[in-house]
């Protein structure tokens, strides 16, 4: 019974193998066919666009980002005191050198400098009256030392007594201290005189004071003191800013790296500079550089420089954030491709080539600069290949292609 059991199992066992292996026979044999249909039928072309790799003399160039600064910045402020009678500008408004900004109330110094012009009239009187008497005062002297001269020799001769002739040559030198008194008295005027005049011109200047002009040519800022506020000299804060903005600064930082090649230029031509704003709406400024800092950030390891632009449009304005272009040289006869046919992989750098059978050929290159939309090769591709522009990701070497733009981008080369 036992024996039976086991041989029964076992029968089993080999009728479900038996069952599987025709199975799985019957389903290779019923896909066979269908599997060898769909690998011999061709595969199907995939539709990129293409443009031919053209030759042509691209610029070298550094970009960076640059802050708009002020070509000049002026802290307007009172000399004097006084009272703040008038204001001639609007907050914001452009103004030209000598432009009246404010006025200051001048009669204090108006009624100072008639004072003033009063006591020089008197000093010249007192001037003119010392000179008289020293006039005098030497005309009496001369003819007193004439006496005591003719008086010495009378008493040489005993026709006089000597104590006459002290008398005289007393009276002599009191006329000779008083010739000496005389033109310190003058010199005291004509002192009072110049110092007076001093007077003068310097309310003369707090006068001109009284005034104030723009010194430069820009824009003015928010106004600080408003009329009727007494103002002091050089207070703190300033009347009003003024910024210069035509022309105007752009200061932007390059690695140290470029320092010689930047030295090198500056020294034998100019740097031109683009200073294009974030809306790339606005059409590129073109400035040249005109400052290099005397040192390294050391902090950084970079060189800031300076353009300067002409921004007769005033599109750079003080404070703004702007990318910032400069051309160091030009690379000639440059194969160059447009920049989103250019793939970056595992191995590097690559793009599809279309192969003359119509297929696609993966090449590794060798990348240079970029600019724009332009992509420079430096090995890889030659003038005159068309590359893959668009359609990469269904691509795979070998794989049929199927050009859809019906005009290829076939730009001319240019040296």
């Amino acid at each position: 019974m036992k024996r039976w059991f086991i041989n029964h199992k076992v029968g089993e066992i080999l009728t479900a193998l038996w069952i599987i292996i025709a199975t799985i026979l019957g389903s290779c044999s019923s896909r066979g066919p269908a599997e060898q249909t769909a690998k011999n039928k061709p595969k199907e072309a995939v539709p990129v666009t293409v443009a031919v790799a053209w030759e042509k003399s691209v610029p070298v160039q550094l970009d960076a980002i640059g802050v708009v600064e002020a070509y000049s910045t002026i802290d307007v402020k009172s000399q004097i005191a006084g009272e703040l009678t008038q204001v001639f500008f609007q907050v914001g408004q452009d103004v030209k050198k000598g432009d009246v900004l404010f006025t200051i109330d001048n009669r204090p110094y108006e009624v100072s400098s008639k004072q003033l012009e009063a006591e020089l009239d008197k000093n010249k009187s007192e001037l003119r009256q010392a000179e008289a008497n020293l006039t005098k005062t030497r005309a009496q002297s001369s003819n007193s030392d004439i006496q005591a001269q003719r008086y010495k020799k009378l008493v040489e001769s005993g026709a006089v007594s000597k104590n006459e002739y002290d008398s005289m040559r007393t009276n002599a030198e009191a006329f000779e201290a008083d010739v000496h008194a005389g033109e310190a008295a003058i010199e005291n005027a004509k002192n009072a005189i110049r110092s007076t005049e001093a007077a003068i011109e310097n309310v003369k200047l707090q006068l001109n004071y009284c005034t104030i002009k723009s010194p430069i040519d820009g824009r003015t800022g928010d106004l600080a003191v408003y009329e009727g506020n007494l103002v002091k000299a050089n207070d703190t804060p300033a009347l009003v800013t003024i910024k210069q903005i035509t022309p105007i600064y752009v200061s932007f930082s390059i690695p140290e790296k470029y320092l010689p090649e930047i030295k090198r230029l500056l020294a034998e031509t100019k740097i031109t500079a683009k200073a294009a704003l974030s809306d790339q709406v606005t059409s590129p400024s073109i400035g040249v550089v005109t400052f290099m800092d005397n040192e390294v950030d050391r902090a950084t390891g970079t060189i800031r420089l300076k353009a300067t632009f002409p921004n007769s449009n005033k599109s750079l304005w003080p404070g703004q954030f702007v990318n910032v272009t400069i051309t160091l040289s030009v690379k000639p006869n440059a194969v160059v491709v447009p920049s989103k046919a250019v793939q970056n992989g595992q191995q590097g750098f690559y793009l599809y080539v279309v192969a003359p059978d119509m297929t696609a050929l993966l090449r590794h290159v060798k990348v240079g600069i970029s600019t724009g939309d332009e992509t420079v090769i430096d090995e890889g591709i030659k003038p005159g290949e068309k590359v893959v522009t668009d359609g990469q990701l269904r691509l795979s070497p070998g794989s049929p292609i199927k050009i859809k733009n019906s005009q290829v981008e076939n730009r001319t080369s240019i040296k």
